[in-house]
């Protein structure tokens, strides 16, 4: 597992872990008529920290008491399993192709807390047929019929296809932004290519933003 960068498991009192667990918090009120049950994360272009920022949102959403269920959809880059240190030989690809990895998906859990991660599996020679099959809205609703929640994770929506495609899928759409490395032009086109689809953006999140002294002597004092 990447202790340094799953912050939340290992500095649960750091100002980083109180910032994703704010996110959490501004997430379940984004909608509380009709709460989120399908969740996307991505970012508006590589290196955007999408996937650390994805891992700590769904650790805290999972000490919060749901049953949180955390995708590699990332089909290119996948990265979860090495987050989390897990195998990624059986994953999210084998429930398109494999009908008892459907019934039976191939999850695995993280210990104490109620996070099951399911890793991309083998990775297809194109991604976006997967992704563009009938197939894939029954994969959807068989995940969520299994969490309170489930968290996607898809690659940079500036440099392919996929994520626009599970963005038009699923309930919500959050954009990482990382500070001084984002382009803007990347975030506007993100933004804009979402749009297309009539995705609905809940959010974006700011990664690696400096932090103020000041918060840090207050968390450190709690």
């Amino acid at each position: 597992m990447t202790t340094n960068a799953l912050v939340t498991l290992t500095d649960p009192t750091s100002v980083a872990a109180e910032a994703y667990r704010t996110l959490r918090t501004g997430i379940e009120f984004a909608n509380v008529d009709t709460p989120t049950k399908t969740l996307l994360v991505t970012s508006a272009g590589p290196d955007d920290d999408k996937d650390v920022t994805l891992a700590n949102l769904a650790i805290t959403m999972a000490d919060g008491g749901q049953n949180v269920i955390l995708v590699d959809s990332d089909l290119r880059q996948p990265q979860l399993h090495t987050l989390f240190g897990i195998s990624n030989n059986r994953g999210f690809t084998d429930m398109f192709r494999d009908e008892a990895a459907f019934n039976s998906p191939p999850w695995q859990t993280v210990p104490d807390t109620t996070l099951k991660v399911l890793p991309s599996g083998q990775l297809p020679a194109i991604p976006s047929q997967i992704l563009n099959s009938k197939k894939l809205v029954q994969v959807l609703q068989k995940l969520a019929d299994g969490a309170d929640i489930v968290l996607f994770s898809a690659p940079p929506v500036s440099t392919v296809t996929d994520a626009v495609l599970l963005a038009s899928k699923v309930d919500g759409t959050l954009l990482v932004v990382k500070a001084n490395v984002s382009k803007r032009e990347h975030v506007l086109e993100a933004k804009n290519r979402l749009a297309k689809v009539n995705a609905n953006l809940i959010g974006a999140v700011l990664s690696n933003a400096a932090v103020d002294a000041s918060l840090k002597q207050y968390y450190q004092a709690m």
